[in-house]
């Protein structure tokens, strides 16, 4: 995956918050980028990534979701559930049918694999 290059600071007057919000908002971007991966199958490419996501970002649910998948798709069951323990930790009243519901994946065949693979996960 292709790495988005980080803007140099070198304009006077540029704040600490002004910086962080530019890293946070290419962190989001690469983010997105790793979920379309995901759900493609290219799941060992975006593991790593994704890992260091929910490392710097422990709070955003969507990253901890893809990243069971991830590790459910890859025969990971240990991490897949580690994963499934910070969902609920987050949104304690998951649901695999609401999620089914919200999520923009169009294509049914993809849908119901990542489904599965979040079932597979331990998610009900």
């Amino acid at each position: 995956m292709a790495k988005i290059k980080r803007p140099e600071w070198r304009r006077q007057g540029q704040s600490e918050s002004q910086k962080a919000a530019w890293r946070k908002s290419l962190d989001q971007v690469q983010e997105r980028l790793r979920r379309a991966s995901a759900i493609a199958g290219h799941y060992e490419e975006v593991r790593v990534p994704l890992q260091r996501y929910v490392g710097r970002y422990p709070n955003i649910l969507p990253a901890y979701l893809l990243l069971a998948a991830v590790d459910s798709e890859l025969g990971q069951e240990a991490e897949a559930q580690t994963e499934t323990a910070e969902v609920l930790r987050l949104n304690p009243k998951f649901s695999l049918e609401v999620h089914k519901q919200r999520i923009p994946i169009k294509d049914p065949a993809v849908l119901e694999r990542h489904i599965a693979a979040l079932r597979k996960a331990g998610l009900k």
